[in-house]
């Protein structure tokens, strides 16, 4: 799965670089208003990349006003669908939407604001267990209808036919990319 990882990444990286230095069009083909890409899977993943990137500016206002992040909300989420179990740090960081590079620091933001707690059991030290506090889900609930309109700025355009279709072609194209099936 590292391995996938590392191979997502580099041509996560290499498609950036193409996007942002000229790769994906000649000066001939620019000049005449049109665009080329070295392939129709690169047009897609940059069509995937801009889209997520108008989507996600919403969502980051919103859980900017409540001094969160998407991921930190992701996280509250989680931890709030498995309450009043407390789920292992590493648990929760395979379960997130997309992966975090530093779980430890995004659980220290939220146990500091009274969101998450985190234990140890004694039976085995080397765990970690989290779990959200009152606080967590009382901010889950005010935001809950703010969420709602967010998706629905994000996405509301599209048929209900539209959505189910773009969900399933989006699970077809990370398959291959991941090691379990548990996020859907």
């Amino acid at each position: 799965m590292i391995a996938g990882a590392r191979a997502a990444d580099r041509c996560f990286d290499n498609c950036r670089r193409a996007c942002y230095h000229g790769g994906m069009a000649t000066s001939k083909t620019r000049a005449a208003g049109t665009r080329r890409f070295d392939s129709l899977e690169q047009e897609v993943f940059l069509n995937l990349w801009r889209t997520y990137d108008r989507l996600h500016a919403l969502e980051e206002e919103l859980f900017g006003r409540y001094d969160l992040t998407p991921q930190q909300y992701n996280a509250l989420r989680l931890l709030l669908g498995q309450d009043p179990e407390k789920l292992p740090t590493l648990t929760l960081a395979s379960r997130l939407v997309s992966r975090a590079v530093d779980i430890t620091r995004l659980l220290d933001k939220l146990e500091k604001r009274g969101l998450v707690v985190r234990d140890r059991p004694a039976a085995n030290r080397r765990t970690v267990l989290v779990g959200i506090t009152p606080a967590g889900r009382m901010l889950l609930d005010d935001l809950q209808a703010q969420v709602r309109q967010c998706h629905q700025a994000q996405l509301g355009h599209l048929s209900a036919a539209d959505l189910r279709k773009l969900a399933g072609l989006l699970r077809e194209a990370r398959h291959p990319h991941e090691s379990d099936g548990h996020w859907r």
